[in-house]
């Protein structure tokens, strides 16, 4: 089945769906194309999920300093890792169902939920449904990718990248993580705070 409009954008992050917004708000028929979960890194594993955990972290940080501020705290401080993750869960959740209802209830934009595929410069297929428009605009973002090191094949480790760290749910006694950027350093922050024993950051060859 073939569907005229008059723009189409592929990917629903943060961008993207602003972008579709402003051209709907103009007249414009916009079709939003998203293969996975609206909201794109920044909702679902960029800026909201980790400064979730970011304040988690800080707060427990802060329990086990309250002494040194004149605060007595009964016992010791401890981190309930499925609860931090259930708690970021939530509202990384509630920012990406917000999106997702604002895009659906905008006049003239139509969402779609499935991998897009160029037929043409004017066509995109998705979920076996033809669209065509004369604007494309392709937003996509990145994935994370295990880099390629030295016995890094033969080594038992955990495989998460920044991605499906904010999947983890119990407490590594302790982690290393490859990578000095700012992503690396907060995670590493973070961890530190929730109690891992050693963080070590390691810029990747």
């Amino acid at each position: 089945m073939k569907k005229d409009f008059d723009a189409i954008v592929i990917g629903g992050g943060q961008l993207g769906a602003f972008l579709a917004v402003r051209m709907a708000a103009a007249g414009q028929r916009v079709a939003i194309i998203e293969r996975h979960l609206f909201g794109g890194t920044c909702v679902n594993t960029g800026c909201t999920p980790t400064k979730t955990l970011a304040a988690s972290a800080y707060n427990a940080h802060i329990v086990r300093r309250a002494a040194d501020f004149g605060v007595q705290v009964a016992g010791t401080a401890r981190v309930d890792m499925k609860r931090v993750k259930a708690r970021k869960d939530e509202i990384t959740g509630k920012s990406r169902s917000g999106l997702e209802s604002w895009l659906k209830n905008t006049p003239n934009c139509t969402l779609y939920h499935g991998h897009a595929r160029f037929e043409s410069s004017k066509e995109v297929i998705v979920a076996e449904e033809l669209l065509t428009a004369p604007q494309i605009f392709i937003n996509v973002g990145g994935r994370a990718a295990i880099p390629s090191m030295p016995g890094v094949a033969n080594t038992p480790y955990l495989n998460l990248t920044n991605s499906t760290l904010l999947d983890l749910d119990v407490l590594p006694r302790h982690l290393i993580i490859v990578g000095g950027g700012y992503v690396g350093l907060e995670f590493g922050q973070i961890f530190r705070r929730f109690g891992s024993d050693e963080i070590q950051r390691l810029e990747a060859a």
